[in-house]
């Protein structure tokens, strides 16, 4: 699947320029999972990106199939979008790699509207603990693969307070996105307090 991901990574190049900095993490039982960094330093926003490199290698297993297609199944890549210089964020690339593994590791499918949770800060100090899972084809386009193999699509992850995370579990995601949007919320700001929910 070296092919794949070959692939995946020159995709992330074309969309985002080239990573300065990854790094490489393995957990027992898993494949090798890889995040990459890009600085989106040409347009004057100063965003740091950080996208996983790895996940889309095999494809998401329905948990209740007794049996993993080797083929056929989602296959995604995780992208995480933050204002850099404000809080230590490069300490979430592992945290990252985690949830590129949690289809391997836990068998679930990462899609659309889902929450991840780590249970811990996505960075020390963060006031996030998990993301809720956005729409693709947004900042990087689908990769299309050869048939039968399903495309890989780039997942935008959208930090989420826990008040917002308890919110989401009640409300849905779409009320979640809709009060964002309302209120102007900086998805992108490491530091930014939980929307008002009342």
């Amino acid at each position: 699947m070296g092919e794949i991901l070959d692939q995946v990574e020159a995709r992330l190049r074309t969309a985002l320029g080239e990573p300065d900095a990854r790094a490489a993490v393995t957990f027992l039982g898993t494949d090798r999972f890889e995040v990459l960094r890009f600085l989106d330093s040409q347009s004057g926003s100063d965003v740091v990106r950080y996208a996983t490199l790895g996940m889309s290698a095999q494809p998401m297993a329905d948990p209740s199939a007794l049996l993993a297609d080797p083929v056929k199944g989602p296959r995604a890549e995780l992208v995480l979008s933050l204002r850099a210089g404000l809080a230590d964020t490069d300490r979430v690339l592992r945290p990252l790699a985690v949830l590129a593994a949690s289809p391997q590791v836990e068998g679930v499918i990462v899609a659309p509207g889902s929450s991840l949770d780590l249970g811990e800060p996505l960075w020390p100090g963060a006031p996030f603990s998990s993301v809720l899972v956005g729409e693709p084809g947004g900042l990087v386009a689908d990769l299309e693969l050869d048939a039968p193999l399903e495309p890989v699509r780039f997942l935008p992850l959208l930090p989420m307070t826990p008040n917002e995370a308890a919110w989401k579990r009640v409300r849905g995601a779409r009320e979640l996105e809709e009060r964002w949007l309302a209120r102007g919320t900086d998805l992108r700001d490491p530091l930014r307090s939980s929307v008002p929910l009342d």
